[in-house]
């Protein structure tokens, strides 16, 4: 889906995101992991376009990402940014159906389709309790799974996530990276997400991506990362790793 090829982003003559290359097929759960300042927001806003790298190409479906018009590309891509705008005066539904509005349009009448994907975003988001709630009146987790629930109905085959888990306690942090899993198996949707918790991502995640002072530090599967000699030097402090039987291994604070 994605090619990433010498891409450089430079910021007062520094370069801060520096990826000779990166391939990110179709489908799947790919978590982005790295320390404060490591890049991650930055690739992520290389991918949806909002960004232009400035050294190298990024490509989407083998084009690049910029000479998609605006609507095109919110039909092959959704993205929920690290700070989640509050619009005024909206409830809970009116901003789910906003997800709809790539498709339809403004003048377009409203399909049976696009009211079963509204209400299926909204049941797996777990916020449909919420519906006739105003956004601005929400929690700040609440909001986080209402705007998570626009960009499922938007129904896009690519969802690109800025640290989706921040604000949300931690059952629903694990709902949350359950539901993008299933996302990615059952619709063949990918899903590229930042997170900053270590386990979230060794429980669910086909494939992690590290970064580290702008570059690559790691390119692999759970288990390999797990079994990565300087796993440490990720967030520059001691791990050690709890294998549990017939569980997934855990790391804590050494």
């Amino acid at each position: 889906m994605y090619q990433l090829t010498d891409v450089r982003v430079l910021r007062q003559q520094r370069c801060i995101l520096d990826i000779p290359q990166l391939n990110l097929p179709a489908g799947g759960l790919t978590v982005i992991l790295g320390h404060n300042g490591s890049g991650k927001s930055t690739l992520l806003k290389l991918l949806n376009g909002q960004l232009a790298p400035d050294h190298g190409q990024v490509l989407l479906q083998g084009k690049p990402v910029s000479g998609y018009p605006a609507r095109q590309l919110a039909q092959r891509l959704a993205y929920m940014p690290q700070q989640i705008p509050q619009p005024p005066q909206l409830r809970v539904r009116e901003l789910v159906e906003l997800g709809r509005f790539t498709w339809r349009g403004w003048l377009r009448r409203w399909a049976p389709d696009d009211l079963a994907q509204v209400e299926r975003a909204m049941r797996d988001a777990d916020i449909a309790p919420l519906a006739e709630h105003a956004v601005a009146a929400l929690s700040g987790g609440e909001r986080q799974r209402a705007w998570l629930a626009m960009l499922l109905a938007q129904g896009t085959p690519c969802l690109l996530l800025d640290e989706p888990s921040a604000a949300l306690d931690l059952a629903h942090q694990y709902q949350l990276l359950a539901l993008l899993r299933r996302q990615s198996q059952q619709y063949h949707c990918t899903v590229l997400a930042i997170l900053h918790e270590l386990n979230l991502a060794l429980r669910f995640a086909d494939r992690i991506i590290a970064l580290r002072q702008g570059r690559i530090w790691f390119d692999g599967s759970p288990e390999q990362l797990l079994q990565h000699p300087q796993l440490h030097q990720l967030y520059s402090i001691e791990l050690d790793i709890l294998p549990r039987p017939g569980k997934h291994a855990v790391a804590v604070v050494a």
